[in-house]
């Protein structure tokens, strides 16, 4: 009996997943665009419910004869009679119970028999329907053909286009290439709702300072040592970032600020990117890039920004609403974020993932870049005819997307980072406290003190050398006896040692990192050696490869241009001479802490804020595009052209009232025009100068004039009297020099303390 219901069960379990199977099973092909409902297999269908049927009524005759056997072999046991009727009783319940299961699977096979027929002729209407879809001739969608013919050889190489319902047919294909994207018309059979006009946005929220950090750190996460440092150092400058942000409350005066919705992107974090940062963070690795980070993070946040940060590629697919597949299609929702912080790492991920949709909203991405991408590196045509194509470069994007730690490119914008700002007591405390003869030298890696015996020996005969070099059980062989190594050190106790310490060298590596500025804001004299010739992609190969042509002169050429003596001390290390001249000096001067008000919280905060109100990559361009008539007038001593005041106020950011144009001289980058002039490049303004008018109003008569792709323009060549326009709007540069041509530079002015923004900028 047992056996016999276990029969039962199995036959209705059988069932159930047949017809469900047949019902509710999702193909991957199915989806929103598919125009029918299919019904797989009819006829095993029909034939399972047919054998289901007969093996039920197989099934109640043998219980039938079960049960009579039973009762015969029972009536001889006159004891048993009471036990007799206990049994029986079932037995007979359990028939009755199958027969009603039979009659119901006879029902139902009937039913679905009759549903079956219906579908099969619906479905051969629709398929009729559908595979007479014709390729549209339309002039306003030219590639829709070749598309199609894409579609028709290539649909299977990704799953993502049967995610989206293609399924070989030609209606399929039209359908995902009008609808998903934008290559062919829409059909004019189909549900047309989706290209009604969108009703008219909710007004955005707005942006209100925060006063609290503990939010951030639960939205940076854990399980990552790099994590862990950047949740560090937030905690550590805490209430500076809460006093500054407080500060530029009052200066902004209730002013409105739209929130943004951001999403931040840490792509070198990733596992898939390899993640070298992390397992490094306790062994003396770079901290440049977290440092920069983790402050980016805080900024954000406490302007009152609405943020999602990731550290993986699932979290980042997730975020982005990417269907499955390979990458090639587009996102399956509208992008949820209005900003998306990234690096190279990042928006290389991005762009395999996001399809079409990554060159929809590239305008949206702006991307920390340590050390610059300029406009020949960054256009991926002219970089390739020209020879600048590297393995970092030819993303196509607006120039000043890309966001540097310095603002050694005026091409790109100064993201830049902060360093811990100190109160007149701690200043005064710290100055008191210097070891006259104490010096630390920048390098926490032993590679970085390889075959510095000569300097370090000579500095040893005047002052006492520490370093923090890590080292896991021996002293580094590299690292010389007569040093007090202290390991590496946590990052307050790395502060503590500055502030004694009257020195801080460096020799020659890491490039442009954060520590000098430590180093300097803590009191020390920063010596750093003279690059000669200057180390560029040309000759050094720590920058071949990167998507610039930037020449560097020092170390830290920041440190050598911005800040300079007392604070700054760059000489020709070849040169012993002058090496201990420069030491003997040091000793002997006195300097107060000191820290660029950019490199402040506040001033970081205001940089961005300006960034995230003003910068809008995604804006149709405006009409006109070079100035009109009158828009530039000569200066009052004839140099130069400003901005005249019946130009009008422009409508950009910058505002055009900042500008003034100067004409370079032979073998002068915009960027070096402009700075010697008190000035900075921007490169936004150029379009307001790319015309002959404005060679006309400097007396430069063009015998011709020619608009070409070449990020030098516009100019004009020495001694031919040939001008030349661009062509290209993001080749725009201010970086480049030809002794050919003297250029059209347009400069601006800037704050005191913040290059990044011009006096009226904020």
């Amino acid at each position: 009996r047992i056996f016999v219901l276990g029969i039962g069960f199995f036959t209705l379990c059988f069932l159930m997943t047949s017809l469900g199977g047949q019902f509710s099973a999702k193909r991957l092909g199915d989806s929103p665009f598919t125009i029918r409902t299919e019904v797989m297999g009819a006829l095993e269908s029909r034939g399972v419910l047919r054998k289901m049927s007969d093996m039920l009524e197989l099934l109640m005759k043998r219980m039938d004869i079960l049960a009579r056997l039973e009762n015969s072999s029972d009536l001889h046991k006159a004891d048993d009679g009471r036990f007799l009727l206990d049994r029986f009783q079932p037995a007979s319940g359990l028939m009755e119970r199958i027969q009603a299961i039979a009659q119901n699977v006879s029902d139902i096979a009937i039913k679905v028999d009759q549903i079956l027929r219906n579908s099969l002729m619906n479905g051969k209407m629709m398929d009729s329907r559908r595979d007479q879809c014709e390729v549209p001739r339309d002039p306003k969608y030219p590639d829709c053909a070749g598309k199609v013919e894409w579609m028709r050889a290539r649909w299977t190489s990704d799953p993502c286009y049967a995610f989206f319902g293609v399924d070989g047919t030609e209606c399929s294909f039209l359908i995902y290439l009008s609808e998903v994207e934008w290559f062919c018309p829409p059909l004019p059979w189909r549900n047309q709702t989706a290209a009604l006009p969108s009703p008219a946005p909710l007004p955005r929220a707005q942006a209100a300072f925060r006063s609290d950090l503990t939010h951030l750190l639960e939205l940076v996460g854990t399980g990552k040592e790099s994590l862990i440092f950047m949740k560090k150092r937030i905690r550590h400058l805490g209430q500076q970032w809460l006093r500054a942000a407080r500060r530029l409350e009052q200066k902004l005066k209730g002013r409105r600020r739209d929130q943004k919705h951001i999403l931040i992107h840490i792509g070198f974090l990733t596992e898939e990117s390899g993640d070298v940062f992390s397992p490094r963070v306790l062994k003396g690795g770079p901290l440049g890039e977290m440092v920069q980070w983790a402050d980016i993070l805080a900024a954000l946040f406490l302007l009152g920004h609405s943020l999602r940060v990731t550290v993986s590629l699932k979290e980042l697919q997730s975020n982005l609403g990417v269907p499955p597949g390979r990458g090639n299609c587009p996102l399956t929702i509208p992008l949820p974020f209005d900003l998306i912080y990234t690096d190279y790492h990042g928006l290389q991920q991005m762009k395999q993932h996001m399809g079409l949709s990554f060159k929809k909203y590239s305008c949206r991405v702006r991307v920390i870049d340590t050390f610059g991408t300029e406009p020949a590196y960054n256009h991926e045509e002219y970089a390739t005819l020209r020879g600048y194509r590297t393995n970092w470069g030819y993303w196509n994007l607006q120039p000043t997307q890309f966001m540097t730690m310095f603002p050694h490119t005026p091409d790109n914008s100064f993201m830049g980072f902060v360093s811990e700002e100190l109160n007149r007591t701690e200043k005064q405390f710290i100055k008191s406290n210097k070891v006259s003869n104490m010096a630390v030298v920048y390098g926490k890696e032993a590679s970085i003190w390889k075959g510095k015996e000569k300097f370090l020996a000579i500095l040893n005969k005047y002052m006492e050398i520490h370093g923090t070099v890590y080292y896991e059980t021996q002293r580094p062989p590299e690292v010389p006896a007569f040093v007090k190594n202290h390991g590496l050190l946590p990052q307050h106790e790395f502060q503590q040692l500055l502030r004694k310490a009257k020195l801080f060298i460096g020799f020659g590596f890491p490039y442009e990192g954060p520590a000098p500025l430590e180093a300097i804001a803590n009191g020390c004299v920063f010596l750093q050696a003279r690059f000669n010739p200057p180390h560029s992609s040309l000759n050094h190969e720590f920058f071949r490869g990167k998507p610039t042509s930037r020449e560097v002169s020092s170390q830290h050429p920041y440190a050598e241009a911005f800040i300079g003596k007392p604070h700054v001390w760059t000489v020709d290390y070849n040169n012993s001479e002058e090496f201990e001249a420069a030491i003997k000096a040091i000793m002997s001067t006195q300097v107060d802490p000191y820290l660029p008000y950019e490199y402040t919280c506040e001033g970081m905060l205001e940089r961005i804020h300006a960034y995230v109100q003003h910068q809008d990559f995604c804006a149709a361009p405006e009409a006109g595009g070079p100035a009109g008539p009158g828009a530039l007038a000569l200066a009052p001593n004839a140099t130069h052209l400003v901005w005249a005041p019946r130009g009008g106020g422009h409508g950009g950011w910058p505002p055009a009232r900042s500008l003034q144009v100067w004409l370079s001289e032979g073998r002068h980058a915009c960027s070096e025009t402009c700075w010697r002039r008190g000035l900075v490049c921007e490169p936004t303004f150029f379009k307001l100068l790319n015309t002959k008018d404005a060679f006309l109003q400097l007396s430069i008569a063009c015998d011709s004039t020619e608009a070409e792709m070449n990020h030098l323009y516009p100019a004009v060549a020495e001694g031919a009297r040939e001008c030349y326009l661009q062509k290209e709007p993001l080749l725009f540069s201010c970086a480049g020099f030809n002794s050919k041509y003297r250029r059209l530079c347009p400069c601006r002015d800037y704050r005191e303390g913040q290059v990044a923004l011009c006096r009226d900028c904020l």
